[in-house]
């Protein structure tokens, strides 16, 4: 399968016996229709701009940073256009888009992220895990700005490695770095978390210590952002992390990095997204829905609305199609459809990860005609995730709808832990089919669940 595009209807994954026919329509309720019809990318004018005429020229060890800046500065006065990268390697620290500027990227070139932190200076307005600051300059960013692009089939190389950027997120797998008493995300991430509880103002969170990676790309309160066809390396951090943006499309893209918190595409209270026909093959989850973190996520209170997944591959990560787990400012209005899922390596299929502290109403979340070849829990909805039950701010299900499950192999069916003073609620499940699968569920605290047609290892089954 080629980069960038994502032709499941004519693959198959393994432990697949079948590929789910793709199906681009979102007539499930008039609501997912307007969504649909309202989420158009941006048009750019027939103007470009070659960074090679104005004197780039591919190789390591040249940095074209100047080059690309200058064509977006010239084709931005002019009314906007297209920046072209043409085919060779070529190397730039972060890149900062404005208004009707289109990134393209074309086949065959590789446009290479130096990674030296202090190129990613100075800080810029930005998001970390949910939490605001001043922090690295992402490595692809724009910032309240209209009509934006990345496009192209070539590839976008973020230099993530064993030695480069990694392992500032300190002990993870089996990685050979260890745990640095220093160079460290947690000296940095615990202090940042801190000063969002206290409410410190985020011009006033700036770190001369700072070991929090950049994601790759962010459009930052955009509107109108299309990124398209081009393959996403060896990110930092997570790979497409649209924050508070409205009018975003992502499709025909491809994923492949296996670093800590490598999550494919994480929008970030946006309002209406659509992706579509994209590859995930990560190191951590492929799709997760975000909406801030604890106090910062509350303050902003954004959820993130309309978004709408189609027709997508996820392989490796540790979740298919998740929510959370920075939530705090909710989601409403998902609807995911016609997506393959398949890896020995992929921990969830679908999965909502919040607690106490994170909270977050959750509501008309829903999943249709999912096909999981091989993964470890089908589904997964933990309100224990990682700190547990220790905070005030009560997770709240409402209108979940998973329907047209068809599952080949998994560990588990299900792993559903509620609390026992608030209970998973507000669940439909409707035509689940689980072939082969291991062990027991896990269901703990679980009420108000309607389920048609569950059949696991030939038999039926209710929760």
């Amino acid at each position: 399968m080629g980069s960038g595009s994502a032709a499941i209807g004519a693959a198959t994954l393994s432990g697949c016996s079948s590929a789910v026919k793709p199906g681009n329509d979102f007539a499930w309720n008039d609501e997912a229709s307007a969504i649909r019809q309202r989420i158009s990318p941006p048009t750019f004018p027939d103007r470009s701009i070659s960074i090679t005429d104005l004197g780039a020229r591919p190789g390591k060890g040249v940095n074209v940073g100047d080059y690309i800046e200058q064509a977006i500065t010239q084709l931005a006065v002019a009314g906007g256009g297209k920046v072209i990268i043409p085919a060779g390697e070529f190397y730039t620290g972060p890149v900062h888009l404005l208004s009707n500027i289109n990134l393209h990227i074309s086949e065959g070139a590789v446009l290479h992220f130096i990674a030296d932190p202090e190129l990613y200076k100075p800080y810029v307005y930005t998001r970390w895990e949910g939490t605001e600051l001043m922090g690295y300059s992402p490595l692809i960013y724009a910032f309240e700005q209209t009509n934006v692009a990345i496009t192209g089939k070539g590839t976008l190389e973020g230099g993530g490695s064993p030695t480069q950027w990694w392992p500032w997120k300190g002990k993870w797998k089996e990685a050979s770095w260890g745990d640095d008493p220093v160079e460290n995300q947690k000296f940095t991430r615990d202090v940042l978390r801190q000063m969002a509880e206290d409410q410190v103002p985020v011009a006033d969170r700036v770190f001369d210590d700072n070991y929090l990676r950049p994601p790759f790309i962010q459009p930052y309160r955009c509107k109108n952002v299309l990124i398209e066809g081009v393959t996403i390396k060896n990110s930092p951090f997570w790979l497409v992390n649209p924050v508070l943006s409205e009018n975003v499309t992502v499709r025909d893209i491809h994923c492949d990095s296996h670093g800590p918190n490598s999550d494919g595409c994480d929008p970030e209270s946006c309002t209406d997204v659509l992706i579509e026909n994209c590859v995930f093959d990560t190191g951590d989850d492929c799709i997760a829905i975000k909406s801030g973190r604890n106090a910062d996520g509350r303050r902003v209170a954004a959820p993130c609305q309309n978004i709408l997944i189609n027709n997508c591959q996820m392989k490796a990560g540790h979740g298919g199609v998740v929510i959370g787990s920075e939530i705090s400012g909710g989601v409403k209005n998902l609807y995911a459809q016609h997506c393959e899922m398949s890896s020995p390596d992929l921990d969830r299929g679908i999965r909502i990860k919040t607690n106490s502290i994170r909270g977050g109403h959750l509501q008309n979340l829903n999943y249709r005609y999912l096909r999981i070849g091989k993964v470890k829990d089908a589904i997964v909805i933990n309100f224990y995730y990682e700190e547990g039950d220790v905070g005030q701010f009560m997770p709240k299900l409402e209108a979940i709808t998973i329907e047209n499950l068809h599952v080949v192999k998994a560990r588990r069916a299900f792993m559903m832990r509620g609390y026992p003073h608030t209970p998973i609620t507000g669940v439909t499940l409707k035509n689940l089919t689980f072939e082969n699968v291991a062990e027991e569920s896990v269901i703990e605290n679980v009420a108000d669940i309607e389920q048609h047609n569950i059949q696991i290892n030939g038999k039926a089954y209710e929760i």
